[in-house]
């Protein structure tokens, strides 16, 4: 962990961009009309970053690789749902297909920070 701990991980950084994103969508009226929906939307993109920041402050890798699982959960859950937005009419084809491809980009990141982590957590065994 350096100096801003959770905030240094770029990938941290790259979903926590990715919630504010969900919010000024929402508040623009670009999520659509259902609120239950966008609310959803909203709330598993900052699950996303916040167990990052969770895991990144546990008190061991193996502790934080759990987090790191979760917030991979998180992300699969934001992409249903963006998904569901866009085939209900309700999220345009282009923001969805933006969306998809920040998800590709921090589903590979989360994936090789889970990997790095599992190997420094099994040397300290």
């Amino acid at each position: 962990m350096g100096k801003k701990g959770f905030r240094d991980l770029v990938v941290w950084q790259k979903a926590k961009d990715l919630a504010v994103r969900m919010y000024q969508l929402a508040a623009s009226g670009g999520l659509g009309r259902d609120s239950g929906l966008r609310d959803h939307i909203c709330r598993s993109a900052v699950s996303i970053a916040s167990n990052l920041a969770e895991g990144d402050e546990r008190g061991t890798d193996r502790e934080a690789v759990r987090f790191f699982y979760i917030a991979k959960g998180s992300l699969a859950e934001f992409r249903t749902q963006i998904q569901i937005a866009h085939e209900s009419g309700q999220l345009k084809r282009s923001v969805y297909e933006g969306l998809e491809g920040d998800c590709e980009t921090l589903g590979k990141m989360l994936g090789s920070l889970i990997k790095v982590r599992h190997a420094q957590s099994t040397k300290s065994l």
